[in-house]
Formats: C-alpha cells, structure tokens, sequence
C-alpha cells in the first residue's frame, strides 16, 4: 500500500494545500521557455491538440485558411489548448510539426523530466487551476493565456525523483489502460449484438411469413406491407423549444455538448453551468422520449435517446431534438429506428462537406422512415426488442460502472503521485509491457476536429 511522505511544508501553489518537505516549488516560466515561433503548415506536418494528447492531425479535421500562421513544436515540447472549452487537451508532443496559434507551446528546461511534467500537467488539479487563472465573459471564450499561466507554481522533486513517478505511473498506467480497453471493446461487441437485433426488427418486423413490400428507402430492402413509410417530418418535430438571451443569468442546468454523447450513449458526464456562465451552443432544451442527432460530423455517430437520466439536461445546438409526434408512434420505436444502419448511413449519405460533414434539418426531417403503420404494432415490437436486448443492457451497464471505477482511479492516482501526496522513492518498478497506445477512449475524440481556431465550427 501507497504511504505518505514523513514530512510535509506549505507551498505558495494556490491549487494545493502542501507538498513533501525536501521539493521545491517553481513557477511555470521558470520551468519552461514558450516557444512562439510562427511557421507553414506546409513546411512543419500539422498536428492536433486534444485529450488523447499531441497527435498528427486526422483527415477529416476541419481545416482552416491560416495553414500559414501556425506555432513551431518540437519533439518534446508540452502543449496545451487555451480554450476552457477544450479543458484537458493537452501533452509532450511526439513528433515536430506546428499546431494553431489558440496553443500554447512550452519547451521543457534542462533539469525537468517532460514525461513528469505531462502527468503534472495534465492531473485533474492542474487542469483546473489553469482553467481559474483565465478569463473570458462565457465558457467557450474562456481563455488562459501564457501571461497568465507563467506565474502559477508547480510542485517540483529532485530530477530523480520525477523519473522515478514517471517509471511507476507508465508502469501502473499500462494496466491500467490495458483493462479499459479491454473492457470497452467488450461493451462494443456487445453492443453490436444489440444493434443486430434492432436492425433486424426494425427491416423485418416480427412474422417472418408477413407479406412483403418494397421500402424505396436505400440499404432497406423490403418490409412488412403493413408499415408505412414517410418522411420524418410526419413521426417528429424538431427543436420545439430553446433558451433565448432573456434566460436568467443564474439558471443552472447541466450541458451536453457533442463530444459526450457516442452512439446510443451517454459517454461523458453532462457537465453543470449557470446560463451567463455556459457556452453560447447551449440552448437546445430536451424532454423524456426525445431521440438526439448530431448534425455536423455526422460520421461520428453521436446520438441518443433522452431518458430519464439525463431529461433535465441542455443540449448543444449542434444537435437535432427530434420529439415523436403523440399516437403517431412510441417514442422508443422512433428512438430504434433512428439508429438503424439504413437511417444512419442515410444521414451521412446527404450530410455536406468533406473534411466537416454536416446536415441541416429541413434535410434531416425529409429523409424517409419505414415503421409499424399503429401504435399497438410498434408496442409488440418494442416489447420484443427488449425481451431480446434486456440481458445485453444488463450487460453494458455492468461494464460501464466497472469502466468509471478504473477511470476514476487513474486519475485519481495520477493526481497523487505527482503532487506528492504518495512516497515511491523505495517502491520496486518490475519488468512490464509497455504500454504503446495511450489513447483508450473508444471514439475519436472530437477535440481532434475542432482545435483549428478560435471560432466555433458548427453549423447551427
């Protein structure tokens, strides 16, 4: 078991109430030099700041026209996105290359250990700390600049001492994300399974031997001749109701962006705002029986049924709130069929844009749906789908709350050993696989496609 250090002394670091008594405390800037070297895109490969850290920038990220007006980064260099909207996006960087100039680049000194600094750097209470010292009137236009970063101090051991947190965290690190993967490739298989079921209900219906007619909808095929088959607009409404500028400042709600919500899930905890407070995107006002889409970078997938967990939430206007239209049909059937193969691929098929797919939703609600013409028919098809889904969501969930416990404690250790709240110096690091994927969440992580710049690239 972990212990703490013998002795302990105050530190003039706002964020933490002590550290051991033989480290020192330093300021950023006297830990790192910014390195703020304008650079092309065309001579230094673009790179992209987010979560899973500095990586090469992806296909599909949405470019912007300021490929000649970039920051320089070094292998090694520490990098880290301003923007309190895109909170926790940051790491070493790998590789040279250059990244957009809302990134503050740092260039390690001599004495640190930089894989010691990106643990530090990237702990919950760091990340925190650097989101207080900002400023901005709202949360997407809160911003902490180098001016403001370069004076917060940073608990610092001897330079052995951080090799030795680093040696014991990529250590402890590598099982840790070992198992996550583990466990959420799991859930993906799983909820694979589920999908086949939906699929087939929904294309098929429930009598095998029921007579068939032609869907006229692409990738459908036929269904049942008792099924209608109509535009969206006649099984569901959109966007019936927004937060305007006369909200009161000190509503509180908790907010949904795009980057939370995977497919048919829920993936990031709603994160809670006052409305003066919140991001200008966070409008969009949900029910219970409400079906969310995500209508730019639709090849992401992001959608999901409103629940009763997250009914009181604010969603992004970069999201379609589809309510079902009352004895029209049951709002989980309209919920299934909205994430089927041929519904979905329909939504990318005629989303615009090449590197930012994007559909508006006069276009959503034209494409057409194919369901159980009665409300007692949709019934017995829900029912059956749940008969036939109960054990594998019994499943999912089972494994999710196994996810969050990991999860938590990764970041929780993290937290610790860097700040010293736990002694490793006599603490024997064995022989063990490296860990060579650090990214281990199981979508791409939408900080990949909207890093480019200041603005916000929706369409709204």
């Amino acid at each position: 078991m972990l212990k703490p250090y013998a002795k302990y002394k105050e530190t003039p670091a706002l964020w933490l109430n002590s550290i051991p008594d033989h480290w020192e405390s330093h300021k950023i800037r006297e830990l790192f030099v910014e390195r703020s070297e304008k650079v092309s895109d065309k001579d230094y490969s673009p790179l992209s700041v987010s979560k899973a850290g500095v990586v090469p920038q992806i296909a599909t990220v949405a470019k912007t026209n300021n490929g000649d007006n970039r920051k320089l980064v070094r292998k090694g260099d520490f990098v880290i996105n301003s923007r309190s909207d895109r909170r926790g996006s940051s790491g070493i960087s790998n590789y040279d290359g250059s990244v957009s100039l809302i990134n503050i680049v740092l260039k390690p000194r001599s004495f640190v250990n930089g894989r010691y600094m990106h643990y530090l750097l990237k702990s919950h209470y760091f990340i925190e700390e650097f989101y207080r010292n900002g400023r901005g009137i709202v949360a997407d236009l809160w911003t902490t600049r180098y001016t403001e970063m370069k004076s917060i101090y940073l608990p610092v051991p001897s330079i052995e001492e951080q090799d030795q947190i680093v040696r014991f965290l990529d250590w402890k690190l590598a099982k840790i994300n070992k198992l996550i993967r583990a466990k959420k490739k799991q859930i993906a298989l799983l909820n694979e399974q589920k999908q086949v079921i939906i699929n087939n209900a929904l294309t098929k219906g429930l009598d095998s031997h029921a007579k068939l007619k032609e869907s006229g909808i692409s990738g459908l095929g036929s269904i049942p001749s008792s099924w209608s088959v109509k535009p969206l607009k006649y099984w569901a409404k959109s966007n019936l109701q927004s937060l305007n500028s006369s909200t009161e400042a000190d509503f509180e709600f908790d907010y949904l962006d795009i980057s939370s919500v995977g497919f048919g899930y829920v993936k990031q905890e709603p994160v809670h705002y006052r409305f003066d407070e919140a991001p200008s995107r966070a409008r969009r006002i949900v029910k219970y029986g409400d079906t969310i889409i995500s209508t730019v970078r639709t090849y992401l997938r992001s959608m999901c049924f409103i629940d009763h967990d997250i009914e009181h939430c604010i969603v992004s206007t970069g999201f379609s709130v589809l309510s079902p239209i009352k004895e029209t049909v049951l709002p989980e059937i309209l919920s299934y069929a909205l994430s089927s193969d041929y519904f979905v691929n329909e939504v990318i098929k005629n989303s615009i844009g090449v590197s930012y797919p994007a559909i508006n939703d006069k276009k959503l609600l034209s494409l057409k749906v194919a369901l159980p013409s009665t409300i007692e028919e949709q019934l017995q098809l829900y029912n059956e789908i749940k008969s036939k889904t109960t054990l594998l969501d019994k499943g999912i969930l089972s494994i999710k709350h196994q996810v969050t416990r990991l999860e938590e404690y990764r970041t929780r250790l993290i937290s610790d050993v860097v700040t010293g709240k736990v002694d490793l110096r006599d603490i024997e690091i064995p022989e063990y696989e490296a860990d060579s994927d650090e990214t281990i969440d199981d979508e791409i992580d939408d900080n990949l496609v909207l890093d480019e710049e200041d603005g916000e690239m929706e369409v709204e």
